[in-house]
């Protein structure tokens, strides 16, 4: 009894340090901004030909000493200066690749998000491939009238809200995984999803697309990996000691296939921790990084592709693809 006492208080000590630590990161722009001169670690690979995927040979990853340009299960990371975006559409469009881009836009985030959100998508997401975006919501009536461009279409799936976001947030793993099986996987070889208060910038184009692809989160990225916060409760299924990167959830994508055992996993996990009256850190985030860790993905995104402009000015940023829209949890997270 001491024993698992003792155990008790070891983890309450070490979460409560870890997320001290990364609340003064989080609050203070001097510390952030000290925080982008902690270097990353290095490609170990000479040459893109000995990456784990060949589509990805055509990539320079020498081009960019300032940033960490693969894994060490050799998978790319990308950055801009890495890769030809004329390889990599030229490629894709020969190999009849199409990708299915989903969100969820529920309660008042339809309201806020979703028309930003898909405008700037028409503008910047795999623009030349056929795209079909998945739109889950509660009220299809309020979804807007995009213009959409040739290739591309929209379908709109009614999904019940629930009363906390953290369950909107960690049920959309079931969701996806449903439409996966019932419509995806007959029309689309790939998938990316996306939370939908976000807005694309620039491009980000068919050099994302992989076989299981996860997202640098950007207020991780150069921290040392003692302040990730994985779920230290080993009553989770998300428990974790360690991992390799600490990854966003806003943004995952992959084959199709590949997206269905992601979210199957993470739901299942989900439900295995309601079962058990737990709740993992950060909800589905904390079960995605728990999955990436067992799975490792083929294709890591840098975080030009979802970045939050309050971190201030950092050198390896050199464009963004994808920005943070503004936050307004109190209002919208409100029942």
């Amino acid at each position: 009894m001491r024993h698992l006492q003792r155990m008790r208080s070891v983890f309450k000590c070490v979460l409560f340090v870890s997320i001290t630590l990364c609340a003064i990161y989080l609050i203070s722009p001097s510390v952030k901004l000290l925080i982008g001169f902690i270097p990353m670690e290095k490609c170990h690979l000479e040459s893109a030909k000995n990456l784990d995927s060949s589509v990805d040979a055509s990539l320079n990853l020498q081009s960019r000493p300032d940033v960490q340009t693969c894994t060490y299960w050799k998978a790319a990371i990308i950055w801009e200066g890495l890769f030809d975006a004329r390889l990599y559409d030229e490629m894709h469009k020969m190999k009849g690749s199409s990708v299915a881009l989903t969100v969820f836009a529920v309660g008042r985030y339809l309201d806020a998000y979703l028309h930003t959100f898909l405008n700037s998508a028409e503008q910047h997401f795999m623009v030349g491939l056929p795209v079909t975006y998945y739109v889950f919501t509660d009220m299809p009536e309020k979804v807007p009238n995009i213009k959409l461009s040739p290739l591309r279409s929209m379908k709109v799936i009614k999904v019940e809200k629930n009363s906390r976001w953290q369950d909107i947030s960690m049920m959309r793993m079931k969701s996806i995984s449903d439409v996966i099986e019932s419509d995806i996987r007959h029309h689309c070889t790939h998938v990316f999803c996306f939370d939908v208060d976000q807005v694309f910038t620039g491009r980000f184009g068919s050099e994302a697309l992989g076989d299981s692809v996860a997202l640098l989160h950007a207020h991780y990225y150069h921290l040392p990996k003692y302040l990730y916060t994985y779920d230290r409760n080993p009553n989770s299924k998300a428990y974790m000691k360690t991992g390799d990167f600490y990854y966003h959830a806003a943004i995952f994508g992959g084959s199709w296939k590949n997206v269905k055992a992601l979210t199957e996993a993470c739901y299942q996990g989900i439900m295995e921790d309601k079962r058990n009256n737990v709740e993992a850190l950060w909800h589905d985030e904390s079960h995605l990084n728990k999955y990436m860790l067992l799975h490792k993905p083929s294709k890591v995104l840098s975080p030009e592709y979802c970045w939050d402009t309050s971190i201030g000015f950092r050198r390896d940023i050199q464009v963004t693809r994808l920005l943070w829209a503004p936050k307004y949890y109190d209002t919208l997270r409100t029942p």
